[in-house]
């Protein structure tokens, strides 16, 4: 036990000292942490999550090619009760579910318009789905997909409100380097790969969205040994020539959350920025599914404005 506790105390010491790029100067609040129990072995692994401009409906999927869609009840704006439709799995062209080393789906990107498109990290791909028949088409590849890492590759995905598409991979290949950008603009067949985003270890992407502000945001995560999980979101402007003008918006202390991998970003009744994210148990009876919501204060933002720009 001395010897954990040595190695958990190390480990945190460590993430302490790294150079973690942009500093938070916005107040990002814990306002919900709620546990979803289900029952049978395809719950679980829920790596992707969308929701409606109202924050009401949901869809989320799980590592393991599974979607489910559903709304919130909520009690002073905070998540008490879920309801939910059953797990259907994700299904190929031919309308069959997908062998296993097909079905690893890790980013969801969705207009909550009945389409959603999946990325997948075992066999490297993007596929469009129609919401009522859970039947895929496969998007075409950018030549770089075929060479990404196992396990490590399209974790984070989303969509603009012109249909346009962005993923970026868990893993570079080479240590230290930026995260590969890859776009597929609205009616384009062609994946482009316009730009990058600044890496500081140890986080590594595994959800985003595109909020209601029309700004990027990152979620990462850290396994920070026997300590859990600690996760961060940044937020960037996207412009002509990249991402730009990065805020660090929420860093979770180690161990406060499980594995956080699925983000959605909407806009609730005050004008305030939610950061709604779902968590991977991996399929582990010691890990929990569980919703975690984050509200981004209206107020906090005009305050970092205000002491940034000078004064007239």
């Amino acid at each position: 036990m001395r010897t954990r506790f040595v190695i958990a105390v190390a480990a945190l010491a460590a993430l302490l000292t790294l150079d973690l790029g942009a500093q938070p100067v916005s107040d990002a609040q814990l306002v919900s942490a709620y546990r979803w129990h289900g029952k049978g072995e395809n719950f679980g692994g829920f790596s992707g999550l969308e929701i409606s401009e109202d924050g009401k409906d949901f869809i989320v999927i799980t590592d393991r090619g599974y979607v489910a869609k559903g709304s919130f009840e909520r009690e002073d704006e905070v998540i008490s009760g879920l309801n939910t439709v059953q797990l259907g799995p994700l299904k190929s062209p031919k309308g069959a579910p997908f062998p296993r080393l097909r079905s690893d789906s890790e980013g969801l990107a969705s207009n909550m318009d009945g389409a959603f498109f999946v990325s997948f990290e075992a066999k490297h791909r993007v596929m469009r789905f129609e919401g009522g028949k859970n039947k895929g088409r496969a998007l075409k590849k950018h030549p770089d997909f075929k060479g990404l890492q196992n396990n490590s590759s399209l974790e984070a995905l989303a969509i603009d409100d012109t249909g346009t598409l962005y993923t970026i991979p868990e893993r570079t290949g080479v240590e230290g380097s930026p995260f590969p950008v890859y776009r597929l603009p609205a009616g384009s067949k062609t994946w482009e790969k316009p730009f990058s985003i600044p890496r500081f270890a140890p986080y590594l992407p595994v959800g985003a969205d595109i909020g209601p502000d029309g700004k990027f945001y990152l979620l990462e995560r850290h396994l920070s040994g026997v300590l859990g999980f600690t996760n961060r979101v940044r937020r960037f402007d996207i412009g002509p020539d990249g991402f730009t003008n990065e805020v660090e918006l929420l860093r979770t202390p180690v161990g406060l959350h499980d594995n956080l991998e699925g983000l959605a970003v909407w806009k609730d009744d005050g004008d305030n920025i939610r950061l709604t994210m779902v968590s991977d148990d991996n399929f582990k009876f010691f890990q929990v599914t569980e919703f975690v919501e984050y509200v981004v204060m209206t107020h906090a933002e005009d305050q970092s404005k205000a002491q940034v720009e000078p004064a007239n």
